[in-house]
């Protein structure tokens, strides 16, 4: 069964950012730099623009998920300030932040607290998906799943990452037992990928291989 992703609230997005931009200032975000949630000891919301950005969890480094469009950061952990995950830019990306109380403010005074659950109902099911990708799933139902969410990637991502590398990120897996499958997969002609392992094509994946 292909699990399907929630679908991303754009314009909720576009709404928040609009009104926290011009309060903001950029943050110097180069390849591979963790992103801390306080500056100088305030709490910041971090508006980002292009690039770019992982969300990995603090216990383990497990990455959760990579986001490559718009989007704001922070609101959750001004709320619920449990800390238990982290952002990483992932390449150098465009990215400003606002302390939390500069923010919270502007969005009173703009009534952009729907927007606000829209976005952090959407993080809460992008949550429920990812656990349905790795949960009680048997080994190569996790690849397939990996597979088919790096098969909607730009090509120019894709080429970034290998297969191997984006699925040993987000699991537990084994790199013999990921690689065992990429290999019988591409074997039986299911995928098509270059020598260092990325994804060119899928062919199709059977539900049970």
């Amino acid at each position: 069964m292909h699990i399907t992703q929630p679908v991303r609230p754009q314009e909720a997005i576009e709404r928040l950012l609009a009104a926290l931009e011009p309060h903001a200032v950029p943050l110097n975000a180069i390849a591979r730099k963790k992103i801390s949630w306080d500056f100088k000891g305030k709490p910041q919301l971090y508006l980002f623009k292009a690039g770019e950005i992982s969300i990995l969890r603090n216990s383990d480094g497990l990455l959760m998920v990579t986001v490559y469009e718009a989007h704001l950061f922070g609101i959750a952990e001004i709320l619920q300030p449990m800390r238990t995950h982290g952002l990483r830019a992932e390449i150098d990306c465009t990215l400003l932040r606002i302390d939390a109380d500069d923010a919270l403010p502007i969005l009173r005074e703009q009534n952009l607290w729907e927007d606000v659950t829209r976005l952090l109902s959407y993080h809460t099911a992008y949550m429920t998906y990812r656990d349905e990708l790795v949960v009680q799933q048997r080994t190569y139902s996790v690849i397939r799943n990996h597979l088919l969410e790096m098969i909607l990637l730009p090509e120019e991502t894709r080429m970034r990452t290998s297969m191997l590398d984006y699925i040993q990120d987000r699991t537990h897996l084994s790199r013999s037992s990921i690689l065992n499958v990429l290999s019988a997969l591409k074997k039986g002609k299911y995928i098509q990928f270059i020598r260092g392992g990325y994804l060119q094509h899928i062919e199709s994946l059977p539900e049970k291989f």
